[in-house]
């Protein structure tokens, strides 16, 4: 009797243990599609950039957002503006530092 009662405890066990690791794969999977496709594809796209035809499609990218941002009323916010304009004035400066010193 408790041999079959082993029996059927191993066996619940090896089917309990079947159902956790199919869980645990999935759940990885995923994971991993959710998180690390888009990011891999486009790692992958970047190092395949002596290939025509991905050169073309990086550079049709590149004008199709260059497009969606001069259609906006402005290209960066009002925070970025103050900060590029500081960094410009200080870059400015500088070179007018360089011109006098020559």
């Amino acid at each position: 009797m408790s041999e079959s009662k082993n029996k059927s405890d191993i066996k619940r066990f090896i089917i309990k243990l079947i159902a956790i690791t199919f869980a645990i794969i999935i759940i990885i999977n995923v994971t991993f599609n959710l998180i690390f496709a888009d990011k891999l594809e486009n790692i992958n796209q970047l190092l395949l950039l002596n290939k025509k035809e991905n050169i073309d499609s990086v550079k049709e990218k590149i004008r199709s957002e260059l497009r969606e941002g001069l259609n906006k009323d402005s290209v960066i916010n009002e925070e970025d503006r103050l900060l590029l304009y500081q960094f410009y004035l200080k870059i400015k400066k500088e070179f007018k530092e360089i011109e006098n010193q020559q």
